[in-house]
Protein backbone atom coordinates (compact mmCIF):
# COMPACT_ATOMS: atom_id res chain seq x y z
CA UNK A 1 0.00 0.00 0.00
CA UNK A 2 1.31 3.50 -1.01
CA UNK A 3 1.05 6.53 1.31
CA UNK A 4 2.53 9.99 1.90
CA UNK A 5 3.35 11.68 4.64
CA UNK A 6 1.86 15.32 5.53
CA UNK A 7 1.68 17.33 8.17
CA UNK A 8 -0.59 20.68 8.73
CA UNK A 9 1.90 22.65 11.47
CA UNK A 10 3.23 19.61 13.22
CA UNK A 11 -0.28 17.63 13.10
CA UNK A 12 1.04 14.79 10.79
CA UNK A 13 -0.99 11.81 9.32
CA UNK A 14 -0.26 9.16 6.46
CA UNK A 15 -2.61 9.74 4.15
CA UNK A 16 -4.04 6.92 1.56
CA UNK A 17 -4.95 7.57 -1.90
CA UNK A 18 -7.20 5.08 -3.17
CA UNK A 19 -7.75 6.35 -7.11
CA UNK A 20 -5.27 4.71 -8.02
CA UNK A 21 -5.50 1.40 -5.03
CA UNK A 22 -8.02 -0.43 -3.35
CA UNK A 23 -8.89 1.06 0.25
CA UNK A 24 -7.91 -0.49 2.98
CA UNK A 25 -10.27 -3.18 4.66
CA UNK A 26 -9.71 -1.95 7.82
CA UNK A 27 -8.76 1.87 8.40
CA UNK A 28 -9.09 1.82 11.82
CA UNK A 29 -6.25 -0.87 12.71
CA UNK A 30 -4.30 0.08 10.13
CA UNK A 31 -4.72 3.99 11.56
CA UNK A 32 -3.43 2.25 15.14
CA UNK A 33 -0.52 0.25 12.99
CA UNK A 34 0.69 3.26 10.91
CA UNK A 35 0.72 6.06 13.93
CA UNK A 36 2.86 4.17 15.79
CA UNK A 37 5.83 6.01 16.47
CA UNK A 38 8.41 3.47 17.53
CA UNK A 39 6.89 0.58 15.31
CA UNK A 40 4.84 2.19 12.59
CA UNK A 41 5.22 4.99 10.24
CA UNK A 42 4.76 7.51 13.33
CA UNK A 43 1.74 10.28 12.79
CA UNK A 44 -1.57 11.74 14.51
CA UNK A 45 -3.90 9.47 12.62
CA UNK A 46 -4.45 7.75 9.03
CA UNK A 47 -6.31 9.82 6.71
CA UNK A 48 -7.88 8.40 3.16
CA UNK A 49 -8.20 10.72 0.18
CA UNK A 50 -11.05 8.79 -1.91
CA UNK A 51 -13.11 9.30 -4.98
CA UNK A 52 -16.21 11.68 -4.70
CA UNK A 53 -19.41 11.95 -6.47
CA UNK A 54 -20.17 15.74 -5.24
CA UNK A 55 -16.51 16.92 -4.94
CA UNK A 56 -12.81 16.85 -6.25
CA UNK A 57 -12.11 14.29 -3.42
CA UNK A 58 -13.32 12.39 -0.39
CA UNK A 59 -11.91 12.75 2.89
CA UNK A 60 -12.10 10.27 6.26
CA UNK A 61 -9.78 10.60 8.71
CA UNK A 62 -9.07 8.00 12.03
CA UNK A 63 -7.54 8.93 15.15
CA UNK A 64 -4.39 7.37 15.86
CA UNK A 65 -6.62 5.12 18.16
CA UNK A 66 -8.27 3.77 15.21
CA UNK A 67 -11.79 6.36 15.87
CA UNK A 68 -13.26 7.88 13.08
CA UNK A 69 -13.49 11.90 13.31
CA UNK A 70 -15.94 14.05 11.11
CA UNK A 71 -13.27 16.58 10.94
CA UNK A 72 -9.52 17.43 10.75
CA UNK A 73 -8.70 20.88 9.74
CA UNK A 74 -5.27 20.85 9.15
CA UNK A 75 -5.95 17.26 7.48
CA UNK A 76 -8.09 18.88 5.01
CA UNK A 77 -5.56 21.45 3.96
CA UNK A 78 -3.41 18.70 3.21
CA UNK A 79 -5.55 17.13 1.20
CA UNK A 80 -6.70 19.88 -0.74
CA UNK A 81 -2.35 20.10 -1.53
CA UNK A 82 -2.26 16.89 -2.44
CA UNK A 83 -5.26 16.79 -4.79
CA UNK A 84 -3.57 19.58 -6.66
CA UNK A 85 0.08 18.94 -6.36
CA UNK A 86 -0.69 14.83 -7.48
CA UNK A 87 -3.09 16.12 -10.92
CA UNK A 88 -6.33 14.95 -9.12
CA UNK A 89 -7.66 18.59 -9.42
CA UNK A 90 -4.97 20.99 -11.17
CA UNK A 91 -6.86 24.03 -9.96
CA UNK A 92 -6.76 26.90 -7.26
CA UNK A 93 -9.74 26.23 -6.08
CA UNK A 94 -10.68 22.34 -5.01
CA UNK A 95 -13.57 21.18 -3.24
CA UNK A 96 -13.38 18.26 -0.33
CA UNK A 97 -16.04 16.17 0.94
CA UNK A 98 -15.85 15.75 4.97
CA UNK A 99 -18.03 14.31 7.40
CA UNK A 100 -18.60 18.22 7.64
CA UNK A 101 -20.11 18.00 3.75
CA UNK A 102 -18.66 19.91 0.96
CA UNK A 103 -15.68 22.04 1.94
CA UNK A 104 -14.03 24.67 -0.90
CA UNK A 105 -11.13 25.36 -0.67
CA UNK A 106 -8.13 28.48 -1.97
CA UNK A 107 -4.80 27.27 -2.63
CA UNK A 108 -1.75 29.38 -2.98
CA UNK A 109 0.70 28.17 -5.55
CA UNK A 110 4.29 28.72 -6.03
CA UNK A 111 6.18 26.96 -9.04
CA UNK A 112 3.61 24.30 -9.11
CA UNK A 113 3.14 23.62 -5.89
CA UNK A 114 0.96 24.46 -3.06
CA UNK A 115 2.28 26.40 -0.11
CA UNK A 116 -0.99 27.82 1.84
CA UNK A 117 -4.21 26.91 1.58
CA UNK A 118 -7.46 28.98 2.81
CA UNK A 119 -10.50 27.17 4.07
CA UNK A 120 -14.21 27.64 4.17
CA UNK A 121 -14.94 25.96 7.36
CA UNK A 122 -18.84 26.42 7.46
CA UNK A 123 -20.46 27.90 10.43
CA UNK A 124 -20.03 26.74 13.73
CA UNK A 125 -22.50 24.43 15.08
CA UNK A 126 -23.75 25.99 18.13
CA UNK A 127 -26.68 24.17 19.54
CA UNK A 128 -25.79 22.53 22.63
CA UNK A 129 -27.56 18.81 21.43
CA UNK A 130 -25.70 18.81 18.04
CA UNK A 131 -22.13 19.70 19.42
CA UNK A 132 -22.62 17.62 21.25
CA UNK A 133 -22.61 18.04 25.07
CA UNK A 134 -24.72 18.58 28.23
CA UNK A 135 -23.44 21.47 29.54
CA UNK A 136 -26.47 24.48 29.93
CA UNK A 137 -26.66 27.27 26.89
CA UNK A 138 -26.78 26.99 23.23
CA UNK A 139 -23.91 27.31 22.90
CA UNK A 140 -22.47 26.65 26.60
CA UNK A 141 -19.90 29.66 27.20
CA UNK A 142 -18.00 30.06 30.22
CA UNK A 143 -20.15 26.89 32.11
CA UNK A 144 -18.73 26.54 35.22
CA UNK A 145 -17.66 22.85 35.82
CA UNK A 146 -15.29 21.10 38.24
CA UNK A 147 -12.72 18.02 36.57
CA UNK A 148 -10.02 16.50 38.20
CA UNK A 149 -10.28 18.90 41.05
CA UNK A 150 -10.17 22.27 38.88
CA UNK A 151 -12.87 24.72 38.69
CA UNK A 152 -12.82 25.07 35.35
CA UNK A 153 -15.01 27.21 32.73
CA UNK A 154 -15.81 25.71 29.60
CA UNK A 155 -16.99 27.10 25.82
CA UNK A 156 -18.06 24.44 23.76
CA UNK A 157 -18.62 24.66 20.12
CA UNK A 158 -18.61 22.43 17.26
CA UNK A 159 -16.10 22.94 13.86
CA UNK A 160 -18.31 19.13 13.03
CA UNK A 161 -16.36 17.87 15.53
CA UNK A 162 -16.86 18.77 19.26
CA UNK A 163 -14.46 21.39 21.07
CA UNK A 164 -14.13 22.35 24.52
CA UNK A 165 -12.31 25.84 25.04
CA UNK A 166 -10.81 26.89 28.39
CA UNK A 167 -9.06 30.51 28.92
CA UNK A 168 -6.70 30.53 31.22
CA UNK A 169 -3.30 33.31 31.96
CA UNK A 170 -0.51 31.14 31.10
CA UNK A 171 -1.28 28.35 28.63
CA UNK A 172 2.63 26.73 28.93
CA UNK A 173 1.83 26.41 32.79
CA UNK A 174 -1.74 24.61 32.35
CA UNK A 175 -1.48 20.86 32.86
CA UNK A 176 -2.45 19.86 29.50
CA UNK A 177 -1.16 16.08 29.54
CA UNK A 178 -3.38 15.60 32.79
CA UNK A 179 -6.49 17.46 32.48
CA UNK A 180 -6.67 16.74 28.94
CA UNK A 181 -7.44 12.83 28.88
CA UNK A 182 -10.00 13.88 31.63
CA UNK A 183 -11.84 16.37 29.85
CA UNK A 184 -11.65 14.44 26.59
CA UNK A 185 -13.68 11.69 28.08
CA UNK A 186 -15.63 13.59 30.81
CA UNK A 187 -19.71 12.64 30.57
CA UNK A 188 -20.90 16.30 29.87
CA UNK A 189 -19.16 15.38 26.55
CA UNK A 190 -21.23 12.28 24.73
CA UNK A 191 -19.07 11.87 21.84
CA UNK A 192 -16.10 12.84 23.43
CA UNK A 193 -13.77 15.94 22.63
CA UNK A 194 -11.45 17.81 21.93
CA UNK A 195 -10.16 20.12 24.10
CA UNK A 196 -7.86 23.56 23.95
CA UNK A 197 -6.27 25.34 26.77
CA UNK A 198 -5.85 29.28 25.30
CA UNK A 199 -4.27 32.32 26.23
CA UNK A 200 -5.35 36.04 25.11
CA UNK A 201 -2.28 38.17 23.99
CA UNK A 202 -4.09 40.83 22.32
CA UNK A 203 -7.92 41.16 20.85
CA UNK A 204 -6.55 39.53 17.84
CA UNK A 205 -3.74 37.67 18.84
CA UNK A 206 -4.18 34.24 20.90
CA UNK A 207 -1.51 31.21 22.03
CA UNK A 208 -3.46 27.54 22.68
CA UNK A 209 -2.42 24.36 23.06
CA UNK A 210 -4.85 21.27 22.47
CA UNK A 211 -5.36 17.74 24.04
CA UNK A 212 -6.97 16.28 20.51
CA UNK A 213 -9.71 13.74 20.87
CA UNK A 214 -8.41 9.90 20.16
CA UNK A 215 -4.47 11.45 19.53
CA UNK A 216 -3.58 12.98 22.90
CA UNK A 217 -1.58 15.86 23.03
CA UNK A 218 -0.64 17.35 18.78
CA UNK A 219 1.44 20.66 17.63
CA UNK A 220 -1.68 22.05 16.02
CA UNK A 221 -5.19 21.42 15.48
CA UNK A 222 -6.86 23.71 12.77
CA UNK A 223 -10.82 22.66 14.11
CA UNK A 224 -10.10 24.01 17.65
CA UNK A 225 -8.28 27.02 16.15
CA UNK A 226 -11.66 27.91 14.58
CA UNK A 227 -13.32 26.60 17.76
CA UNK A 228 -10.95 29.23 19.89
CA UNK A 229 -11.83 32.36 17.32
CA UNK A 230 -15.75 31.26 17.66
CA UNK A 231 -15.41 31.02 21.28
CA UNK A 232 -13.25 34.56 21.78
CA UNK A 233 -16.01 36.34 19.87
CA UNK A 234 -18.68 34.82 22.09
CA UNK A 235 -17.18 35.14 25.23
CA UNK A 236 -15.94 38.97 24.28
CA UNK A 237 -12.34 38.52 24.79
CA UNK A 238 -11.27 38.33 20.77
CA UNK A 239 -11.99 40.35 18.09
CA UNK A 240 -13.72 38.54 14.72
CA UNK A 241 -10.21 38.30 12.69
CA UNK A 242 -7.13 36.17 15.46
CA UNK A 243 -3.98 34.44 14.56
CA UNK A 244 -3.39 31.96 16.72
CA UNK A 245 0.22 30.65 17.84
CA UNK A 246 -0.03 26.61 17.64
CA UNK A 247 3.40 24.60 19.14
CA UNK A 248 3.30 23.72 15.32
CA UNK A 249 3.24 26.91 13.66
CA UNK A 250 0.36 29.91 13.28
CA UNK A 251 -3.18 29.58 12.00
CA UNK A 252 -5.02 33.30 10.56
CA UNK A 253 -8.78 32.55 11.70
CA UNK A 254 -11.77 34.91 10.71
CA UNK A 255 -15.37 34.71 11.66
CA UNK A 256 -17.32 38.15 10.62
CA UNK A 257 -20.57 37.26 11.81
CA UNK A 258 -22.48 34.56 14.06
CA UNK A 259 -24.69 33.06 10.42
CA UNK A 260 -20.99 33.31 8.78
CA UNK A 261 -18.79 30.99 7.79
CA UNK A 262 -14.88 30.34 9.63
CA UNK A 263 -11.95 31.18 7.71
CA UNK A 264 -9.26 29.27 8.17
CA UNK A 265 -5.84 30.17 6.36
CA UNK A 266 -2.33 27.69 6.51
CA UNK A 267 0.15 25.54 5.48
CA UNK A 268 0.49 22.17 4.31
CA UNK A 269 3.84 19.79 3.69
CA UNK A 270 4.79 16.97 2.35
CA UNK A 271 6.80 15.21 4.02
CA UNK A 272 7.93 12.02 1.98
CA UNK A 273 6.28 8.90 0.38
CA UNK A 274 6.63 4.90 0.82
CA UNK A 275 5.34 1.74 0.51
CA UNK A 276 3.53 0.13 4.00
CA UNK A 277 3.69 -3.78 4.12
CA UNK A 278 2.12 -4.27 7.29
CA UNK A 279 2.75 -5.19 10.49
Amino acid sequence: MKFTKMHGLGNDYVYVETFSQPAPPDPSSLARAVSDRHFGVGSDGLILIMPSSKADARMRMFNADGSEGEMCGNGVRCVAKYVHDHGLARRPRVTIETGRGVLTLDLTIEAGRTKLVRVDMGTPILDSKAIPTTLPGDPPIDVPIEIGGKDLRLTAVSMGNPHAVLFVDDVRAFPLEALGPLIERHPTFPKRVNFHAVQVISPNEVRMRTWERGSGVTLACGTGACAVCVAGVLTGRTGPRILAHLPGGDLELEWPAREASVLMTGPATEVFSGEWCGA
